[in-house]
């Protein structure tokens, strides 16, 4: 092959074709190439500092941190900012505001009807009720609204993730009662870092930036004919509440917490003594074709 330029190597790179192929995997992996090219040759990119970047995208996928740098560095919010515009461009009234999934979310947790106790065996923390209902936009019931709802343990742990818990510890699922009702018991989760002598951990010293995220629990919402809703909620009072890693906080999803809660009428909750506790509801938006209102994370909608 001839002697070539770097622009007449980029068009080979991006023209070679022996088969129709996908014509917008060929369009976004076009710009992402093009744009890699650019950055190589405007920033005078060592082939040593190339290799140590694959070096680190091959590390960092075999760590399964691919999840974080995608929090990290803004893309789980920038997604959610776009659906927002986009609804707000198409005249949609917006419910409970969506939040990033993060990536340790893991499907199958033990279902329990109308309430849970997420905690097992001595609490960890304070004693945390959580309750409320789930909502239409005109405030009416959705019955039997399926949650998920998972959250870290007291040293930020996920189970499934972190060594030594067990599985699905920190996780259920709630079948709302028909009037959409749903209460659970846990304790109140501390926030976590990314883990240290990592993949991500280097990228956030190098770019000298903390990896920490604030207190708060994930939810997953269902209902027929529902939008399927991906939040979270934070806790207030968290030092990192407006300096999360990822970008998170939301208005709308700072709960307000009631300390010295009377036990009386949460016994079967097995609590006995004054508990924390927050009231939320989550409104649902309706679902504008049938794969809105599918039950399934960010990540299985890909793999579906």
């Amino acid at each position: 092959m001839a002697e070539m330029t770097q622009n007449q190597l980029l068009e080979l790179v991006n023209s070679t074709q022996t088969a129709p192929g996908n014509p917008r995997v060929r369009q976004l992996t076009q710009r992402v190439v093009s744009d890699l090219f650019h950055t190589i040759d405007e920033l005078d990119v060592t082939p040593d500092e190339f290799w140590a970047a694959m070096d680190w995208l091959g590390r960092l996928g075999a760590s399964g941190q691919i999840g974080l740098i995608t929090a990290g560095l803004g893309f789980d919010r920038l997604l959610d900012i776009r659906a927002d515009e986009a609804d707000a461009k198409a005249g949609l009234q917006s419910g409970t505001p969506r939040a990033i999934e993060g990536p340790l979310f893991v499907a199958g947790a033990p279902l329990s009807q109308g309430e849970v106790r997420l905690d097992e065996g001595e609490p960890q923390g304070e004693v945390f009720v959580m309750e409320g209902q789930a909502l239409d936009l005109q405030g009416q019931p959705v019955p039997h609204a399926l949650i998920d709802v998972w959250h870290a343990n007291s040293q930020g742990g996920y189970s499934h993730f972190f060594p030594g818990m067990k599985p699905y510890e920190l996780r259920r699922r709630i079948q709302a009662d028909a009037q959409g009702r749903y209460r659970f018991r846990s304790y109140l989760p501390p926030g976590y870092a990314i883990p240290p002598a990592s993949p991500t951990s280097e990228l956030f010293a190098a770019l000298g930036r903390h990896g920490n995220r604030p207190a708060h629990i994930h939810f997953l919402v269902v209902a027929p004919g529902m939008r399927t809703l991906t939040t979270q909620v934070n806790l207030p009072g968290d030092t990192y509440l407006d300096d999360d890693f990822a970008f998170a906080t939301r208005d709308g999803l700072i709960v307000a917490l009631e300390r010295g809660v009377d036990p009386a009428g949460y016994e079967s909750l097995g609590i006995t003594a004054p508990m924390v506790r927050a009231r939320f509801n989550f409104v649902l938006q309706p679902a504008l074709s049938e794969s809105e209102s599918l039950p399934l994370t960010r990540m299985e909608r890909v793999r579906s």
